[in-house]
């Protein structure tokens, strides 16, 4: 049974799974995202979190507190100039896992997880590629061919207008 554990221990011994934390905490604050396993990135949530969190307040201390946890300067240098200004409102969820489906070579579930106020634009244009379809297949009865006809000859007029009038322009600066 496993009552009253609430870490996972990623298979590791104590030392080696802190370090590897660090060095994913580090990785994920220095790239803004990173790619690992589902059980790694919800334990680099709940170890980085709470790292962001402190980084909220420039101290001294607060700074010293990161660092024993990172053991990177850069990376303290990073979380506390350019993430933790934009996450000073944002009273918690700093980061966002993405599940990306399985590992090929052994199947292993993968995710992306990333520092949320930072990837909007990626997020962006991949939601665009997803919304972007094509036409339905479906063949139409007579009935609705007919009133479509009208709506289509008007849609082609529209289409058409605005196609004729950046072509005005670029004449008329040919003629100067």
């Amino acid at each position: 049974m496993r009552h009253n554990k609430a870490i996972n221990h990623l298979g590791r011994k104590s030392g080696h799974r802190k370090a590897l934390l660090a060095n994913m905490a580090t990785s994920l604050i220095m790239h803004k995202r990173i790619e690992t396993t589902v059980a790694k990135a919800k334990a680099l949530k709940m170890y980085v979190e709470p790292l962001i969190t402190k980084s909220k307040e420039d101290s001294t201390h607060s700074r010293r507190m990161v660092f024993s946890y990172l053991k990177n300067k850069y990376a303290v240098t990073e979380l506390f100039r350019n993430v933790a200004p934009k996450i000073a409102e944002r009273p918690g969820g700093y980061t966002r896992i993405l599940k990306t489906g399985f590992r090929k070579g052994d199947g292993a579930d993968m995710a992306l997880i990333e520092l949320v106020d930072f990837n909007d634009a990626a997020l962006a244009s991949t939601v665009k590629k997803e919304t972007k379809k094509t036409g339905t297949r479906r063949s139409r009865s007579k009935k609705s061919a007919d009133t479509a006809a009208p709506a289509a000859e008007a849609a082609q007029t529209v289409e058409a207008a605005p196609a004729e009038a950046p072509a005005a322009p670029a004449e008329e600066n040919k003629a100067e």
